[in-house]
């Protein structure tokens, strides 16, 4: 799902205490359109789910999905859904997504931050209309296909902005307000949902062309933000990087931390090949935590399997469809819920805490699911109420605890980990693995329901349980620790160490040949 990123390189040990400013309206203005960009976000994942179940959207396009499922009204068939075209409108966006990173990352790069928001919302604007007007499925794809590139460049550049723009002392809750506003947009969509889908036959169009709002308001707010002093000192203009700075922080006083921003963009200058370097022994632990396993783990672990077809799950199960729309409702609410524990208690408990406790309570939750399928669905009855009250309570107690784990966890621990000449490639491996997941699970997980039935909810349990165990064993504490000691851990870890120390040893060997080397010949001269 959403991310952050941890802007300007870090901080430093020594100036940190040295720098100065207060909230300002600048900030204050960062972090409204920064809400809006996952808002936006949320959105998308939030209506897509429902509108999908819409009786008057299934007949439009999916015909032969809509007479299966009237076939099928009074009784459950987990094969109701299972077409791959209709699966393809929920993957398209993040296919899309993962794509226009790369254009993403060079645009952010090379223009700015604001630049890459307002190509972003601009995008998302065109795809929301295009939808809401769509009248066959070529054009209902290239609408998910033009929403997809404004996550792509919006997921990229929103929390980036919002990072370096923050105070750093109050970086890491920043970090997480992304997270937070797209589990509010998707409680949005989930609301709306609810009420469109009584509006016939034209309900889901509504849901779709509302996407425009928050779309066209990130737009009206990027053209007042200011752009981020780190992107302007990157691109050389440095007065104009510190009026900003000093605007921002509402003081003159800001040589520390405007030396160190310099400093900062003066190494990263210095490092020609960034991917190169990601795939160095010495950079092996943050290689495999924080570019490959943890964004894969994060949709491995099934959560967007239900945010994407919570509904479509429900009336599968014998629910109808305003109670599945009802109930997603429900688990939205337990995933904001999730969102802000995990924004107060984060810095506290620490990551290892939240990451372990989470995948008990979601193991735990995943058994119940499938329990409770294999023994009162195979047979094709309808649900009981009081059973489908238990089913609900058990995704709400999975999606909450995903909400205080994976969701957030699953893009702070990435960005706090990487090194300085490594984290701009390292980001965009980390959203390249997470939405070539988003979209694998969004495309397969309808058949996957269809094929294993109550099996694939004993699959993801393994899966988390796979995952805890490599938490417990590969992640160290990360709570409090600054970016510039972050290789020290590494160099303690029981597992890593060896990696990493004996990377160490082989260029100090190397360095001592050299010099050895060098003196033999100038003994011999």
């Amino acid at each position: 799902m959403a991310g952050g990123f941890v802007g300007g390189g870090g901080v430093g040990k020594k100036r940190a205490e040295l720098y100065e400013g207060r909230i300002t309206s600048y900030f204050i203005l960062a972090c409204v359109v920064g809400s809006l960009g996952g808002s936006l976000f949320g959105y998308d994942l939030g209506v897509s789910s429902g509108v999908t179940s819409m009786d008057d959207f299934l007949a439009v396009f999916f015909p032969a999905v809509y007479r299966r499922k009237q076939a099928h009204l009074h009784e459950t068939d987990y094969c109701k859904y299972d077409d791959q075209v209709l699966t393809l409108f929920t993957s398209a966006l993040y296919f899309a997504a993962l794509f226009s990173t790369f254009a993403a990352s060079f645009l952010t790069r090379r223009r700015g931050r604001t630049a890459s928001i307002l190509f972003g919302s601009v995008s998302f604007f065109l795809g929301g209309s295009v939808n809401a007007a769509a009248v066959s499925i070529p054009m209902l794809i290239a609408g998910r296909i033009l929403l997809g590139v404004g996550i792509g460049f919006g997921n990229q550049a929103v929390p980036l902005y919002l990072s370096e723009i923050a105070p750093h002392k109050i970086r890491g809750a920043v970090n997480q307000l992304f997270q937070l506003t797209t589990c509010l947009g998707i409680l949005v969509a989930d609301f709306i949902n609810y009420f469109t889908a009584k509006i016939h036959p034209w309900g889901w169009r509504l849901s779709l062309g509302l996407a425009t709002v928050p779309a066209t308001l990130m737009f009206l707010g990027g053209l007042f933000l200011p752009e981020t002093p780190n992107s302007l000192v990157e691109q050389g203009r440095l007065e104009e990087a510190r009026r900003v700075l000093e605007k921002v922080r509402g003081t003159s006083r800001v040589d520390a931390e405007f030396e160190d921003l310099k400093e900062a963009s003066e190494a990263a200058r210095a490092v020609k090949h960034p991917f190169r370097n990601l795939f160095e022994r010495r950079n092996r632990p943050q290689l495999v935590i924080g570019a490959l396993c943890i964004p894969a783990f994060q949709q491995l672990s099934g959560q967007n399997s239900i945010l994407f077809y919570a509904p479509v799950m429900f009336q599968s199960l014998g629910m109808g469809s305003s109670a599945s729309l009802y109930s997603n409702i429900i688990s939205g609410s337990m995933l904001v819920l999730g969102a802000l524990v995990s924004m107060l208690l984060v810095d506290r408990l620490g990551r290892r805490f939240l990451f372990i406790e989470a995948g008990l309570q979601m193991i735990s939750s995943m058994v119940v699911v499938a329990t409770i399928l294999a023994l009162k669905l195979d047979d094709g009855e309808m649900l009981p109420r009081e059973l489908a009250i238990v089913l609900v309570v058990a995704i709400c107690a999975f999606v909450v605890a995903y909400g205080w784990s994976w969701g957030p966890l699953g893009w702070l621990v990435p960005s706090e980990i990487f090194p300085l000449e490594t984290r701009s490639a390292g980001q965009s491996m980390v959203v390249c693995v997470n939405m070539f997941f988003t979209a694998a699970i969004a495309q397969c997980f309808l058949a996957m329901l269809c094929h294993l039935r109550w099996g694939v909810f004993v699959l993801f349990a393994a899966l988390i349980i796979f995952m805890s165990i490599f938490i417990i064993l590969l992640l160290p504490e990360t709570k409090q620790v600054p970016i510039e000691e972050m290789a020290e851990l590494w160099e303690r870890h029981w597992y890593w160490k060896r990696i990493v120390l004996k990377d160490r040893e082989r260029k100090n060997q190397n360095q001592n040949q050299s010099l050895e080397q060098g003196i033999r010949r100038e003994e011999d001269l």
